[in-house]
C-alpha cells in the first residue's frame, strides 16, 4: 500500500485530535467563566458579566449564563467545531461560592 493512500487516514484522525481539543478547551473555558460568575454573584456584583469577561472572544456565541441565586451560576456554551465535522452540542458548568455579604 502507498503512503499517498493514507493521507486521508491520517488527515481524518488529526481533524478528530484538534476537534477534542476544541471540545476540551470549551468545557475548560466554562468552568473558568463559571467560576468567575459565582465568586461576583458571592460579593454581590454582576455574574454574567463576570462570566462573560472570563471567556475568549470565539466562545461566547451561543452562551448562556444563569445565575441560580445563592453564588451558584451556570454557564453553557456551543462547543466550537471545525467545517465539515458535525456539531457536537454544548458544555455546561456549574460553580457555587459561598455568598460574602
Amino acid at each position: 500500500m502507498e503512503l499517498v493512500s493514507l493521507l486521508p487516514l491520517v488527515a481524518l484522525l488529526l481533524a478528530l485530535a484538534w476537534q477534542g481539543a476544541l471540545a476540551a478547551h470549551a468545557s475548560w473555558a466554562a468552568g473558568t467563566a463559571a467560576r468567575a460568575g459565582a465568586r461576583a454573584a458571592a460579593i454581590g456584583a454582576n455574574a454574567t458579566a463576570a462570566a462573560r469577561e472570563r471567556l475568549p472572544d470565539g466562545l461566547e456565541r451561543g452562551l448562556t449564563v444563569r445565575d441560580k441565586g445563592d453564588a451558584t451560576v451556570e454557564v453553557a456554551l456551543v462547543v466550537p467545531t471545525l467545517p465539515g465535522l458535525p456539531r457536537l452540542g454544548r458544555v455546561t458548568a456549574t460553580a457555587h461560592f459561598a455568598p460574602q455579604r
